[in-house]
């Protein structure tokens, strides 16, 4: 008779053999999780950056892994030469209408990519309702951190007619630019190369006249030298040959014309009266006066805290008689440098002044800001308000 096959020992092998292919199967499965969580993850963050901290070790996993397969769509921008375009996120808007959008107007390759970088990095729950500027040239990685802050690149910071420096960096705490008030203080204090209208300041002088006022469009990462840089270039660009013409006419440096600008811009309240302020002064200094400002007293004196301003009014009998080489009641001539830093009224009123008789002017008793003027000392004491 031949051997029969003993049908348990046949079952037995069966299941020896199911046993090692089971086993051989979670050995794969544990070493697919093993490396995933060796390598998924730290792949991940070399590319996007750290995850969340919220999710645990499959969430990880799971999330590296989709980023990685969407990582063409996350890292490279829909069009290279995309021009800026407004991007508005209302308030109250969720991540998937504002992705919807992104992808509708152009900026972003895939809705789903997009939301899931926004999860991944946590992104997801700070999104910033605001005005955005964004391209179709930056990345979705790129767009999603710009939604984050609806803080313009740009901020609008102004420096007022007859402002001094002072005043200046008194502004610059809440004008959005990112350096300190200190920094811009040592940059003022500080002559920079390359402007020939500087070479004829004395060594002791400040930029104290040439920051010129008005209004710009700065970068929030401007740095405080390149703030002045820019001051001083509208400056330059304000002072055209004609009104370096009309200072030579009246045998001025730039400097002396600017210092006389500097207390023409703070007597008058009215820029139409300038250039007979202008004469004024210009008929004061012919005959030998002292120019009797008392803007450059209130310069002399400097911050008021009683009046928490820096430009003291009125002034007291006291004050006329502080001890400055500023004070034009107690010093013959101009005063050593500017007392602010004039508007281009101011500037030109210097270089093409009125011609008047008038010595004398003080402000014009009916609060309109104008100044009643006068030929002699008589006459200016009949304009005293009663």
């Amino acid at each position: 008779m031949g051997n029969k096959i003993n049908p348990m020992t046949h079952r037995r092998s069966s299941f020896t053999i199911l046993s090692c292919l089971l086993l051989v199967l979670l050995l794969l499965l544990m070493g697919s999780l093993i490396l995933g969580a060796l390598y998924l993850p730290g792949r991940a963050e070399v590319i996007f950056g750290p995850i969340a901290l919220q999710f645990d070790l499959f969430q990880r996993i799971r999330l590296s892994g989709k980023l990685l397969w969407q990582e063409k769509e996350l890292t490279t921008p829909v069009n290279p030469l995309g021009a800026p375009q407004p991007f508005v996120v209302e308030l109250g808007e969720a991540p998937p209408q504002i992705a919807r959008r992104l992808f509708n107007d152009g900026f972003i390759h895939n809705p789903g990519s997009f939301l899931s970088y926004l999860q991944y990095s946590g992104l997801d729950t700070t999104l910033q309702a605001g005005n955005y500027t964004l391209s179709s040239a930056m990345t979705t990685i790129e767009i999603a951190r710009t939604l984050q802050d609806a803080t313009p690149d740009q901020v609008s910071f102004s420096v007022l007619d007859g402002w001094r420096i002072e005043e200046i960096t008194a502004s610059l705490p809440t004008s959005g630019l990112r350096f300190s008030p200190e920094l811009f203080v040592q940059a003022s204090h500080s002559i920079p190369a390359g402007y020939d209208f500087l070479n004829e300041l004395p060594d002791t002088a400040t930029l104290e006249g040439f920051l010129a006022p008005g209004t710009y469009q700065l970068s929030r990462t401007l740095r405080a030298s390149e703030l002045i840089t820019v001051l001083l270039d509208n400056f330059l660009a304000q002072l055209t040959p004609e009104i370096i013409q009309g200072f030579n006419q009246q045998n001025l440096t730039i400097f002396q014309a600017v210092i006389l600008a500097s207390i023409i811009e703070r007597e008058a309240i009215i820029e139409d009266e300038m250039p007979l302020i202008a004469s004024v002064l210009f008929n004061r200094l012919s005959a030998g006066m002292r120019l009797e400002a008392d803007s450059t007293v209130q310069y002399a004196i400097g911050y008021n805290k009683a009046q928490e301003k820096w430009w003291t009014n009125p002034l007291s009998v006291n004050d006329l008689h502080i001890n400055s080489p500023y004070n034009t009641y107690q010093n013959s001539g101009l005063p050593p440098g500017p007392i602010a830093n004039p508007g281009i009224t101011a500037l030109r009123a210097v270089a093409f002044p009125a011609q008047s008789p008038y010595y004398y002017f003080r402000a014009a008793c009916d609060g309109s800001g104008k100044h009643a003027f006068a030929r002699t000392y008589a006459e200016h004491l009949q304009n005293a308000c009663p």
